[in-house]
């Protein structure tokens, strides 16, 4: 058995540090044009260079989206924007559309080509037509089961690379491709710009009532019928090995640096200790499932990996987000006197008992001794959202490692 590669998402050059320094072995992102985050911060020419030389730096990867699905207006564009891409050599681009996947062999031809799962990956001929094409990597459709994977598996001994969706967000559309976003606000979700209505709120109406809003009632928060639970199978470590997958990938350019932080070292633990050991890793189950919830999530499913749809397999649920943890800030230095220095994310005070997230996987119950501003004025608190602050901890982070704490128990 391989070892799985582990796969993290990047909304921005800080993200994409954080992903790495918590055990991604590769992080994909986004240009500011041709992928399918637009309202995700996103990278810009200078920032993927720099991110590219420090991923490599440490001997990961890094994978750029262009998977949108292309009008003709976006051609020329998009052929300007390989040539750039050629240039600061990611290690993959992650495509969609034929078209644009001929243009990438043309325009950057030094740069390795996966296929999306925009491109609805269902089956193994599917997968044996990319490599032939080219492809080096092809990337599930969410809608496979573990026997369908370990099938193409077999019928691919030789490649194409097998990338799968294992923890995040689900779409109600087969494989993302969704025309509600466009249908209701003219935004294309195939063009980047989703405004996600399977989120939202809705109502019916009775034919011959026009105007008498009908609730589809759920649960005290409203109806959500299209809101799908998260995916997670950090509890399915051997089963997703044993199909043959070689990159676990991780749902979330529009996630926070605490979401990628937590979700990054709980899945690097479980595939270290499973690798290590099949007994150590079904030992730490109950240490898997409490880290991964500590972060921004919703309710958790295993999605289509054992069951068909029209089962269990694409549970809809409330709206509501879980927040059980607040992410406070993370030190970009530690000064002489021992205080570390950051930008405050929430607000905190002397006295609180917060958490570092080490690099490590483990985390260390912290103390807040004592709180400065720049100019070394002593403050009980830190109310001003993005001050620089100097703080003193009884337990003290390393540089990058992250502050966060259990809040109140908040839904969203």
């Amino acid at each position: 058995m391989n070892k799985p590669e582990l796969l993290l998402p990047a909304s921005c050059p800080e993200v994409l540090r954080t992903a790495i320094q918590y055990g991604a072995d590769a992080v994909y992102i986004g240009g500011e044009l041709y992928g399918l985050r637009a309202k995700a911060k996103n990278f810009t020419k200078e920032d993927m260079a720099e991110s590219i030389a420090y991923a490599h730096e440490h001997g990961k990867k890094v994978y750029v989206t262009a998977n949108i699905t292309a009008h003709n207006r976006d051609l020329e564009g998009i052929k300007e924007y390989f040539r750039e891409l050629e240039e600061i050599k990611p290690d993959a681009l992650i495509i969609s559309d034929p078209g644009v996947f001929e243009l990438a062999g043309k325009y950057a031809p030094g740069i390795d080509r996966h296929i999306s799962t925009q491109a609805n990956n269902t089956n193994w001929m599917t997968y044996n037509f990319w490599k032939e094409r080219g492809a080096t990597r092809v990337v599930s459709a969410r809608e496979l089961s573990i026997d369908e994977i370990a099938e193409i598996r077999k019928n691919t001994p030789d490649g194409p690379e097998i990338e799968t969706f294992v923890h995040g967000a689900m779409c109600i559309s087969y494989s993302g491709r969704c025309l509600l976003s466009n249908y209701f606000t003219g935004r294309d979700a195939n063009l980047g710009a989703c405004t996600h209505p399977c989120r939202w709120k809705y109502y019916i109406m009775e034919e011959s009532r026009p105007g008498e809003y009908l609730p589809v009632e759920e649960n005290e928060r409203g109806t959500y019928i299209f809101n799908s639970k998260d995916l997670c199978m950090i509890e399915h470590i051997p089963e997703l090995v044993g199909a043959g997958i070689d990159s676990f990938k991780i749902e979330g350019r529009m996630k926070t640096a605490l979401y990628v932080a937590t979700v990054a070292g709980t899945y690097r633990k479980a595939i270290d200790d499973f690798f290590e050991s099949p007994e150590k890793y079904y030992d730490n189950l109950p240490l898997y499932r409490e880290n991964i919830s500590k972060c921004t999530y919703r309710n958790f499913t295993t999605g289509f990996f054992f069951n068909k749809p029209g089962a269990d397999a694409q549970v809809y649920d409330n709206n509501v987000y879980v927040r059980e943890y607040i992410y406070y800030g993370s030190p970009s230095e530690i000064n002489e006197a021992g205080y570390a220095v950051m930008e405050q994310k929430n607000k905190f005070s002397v006295g609180d008992v917060l958490e570092i997230m080490h690099f490590d996987g483990t985390d260390d119950e912290t103390t807040v001794l004592d709180i400065t501003d720049e100019e070394g004025n002593h403050m009980p608190s830190c109310p001003h959202a993005r001050q620089k602050i100097m703080v003193k901890f009884s337990v003290s982070p390393k540089v990058g490692e992250l502050i966060r704490g259990k809040g109140p128990d908040e839904t969203a």
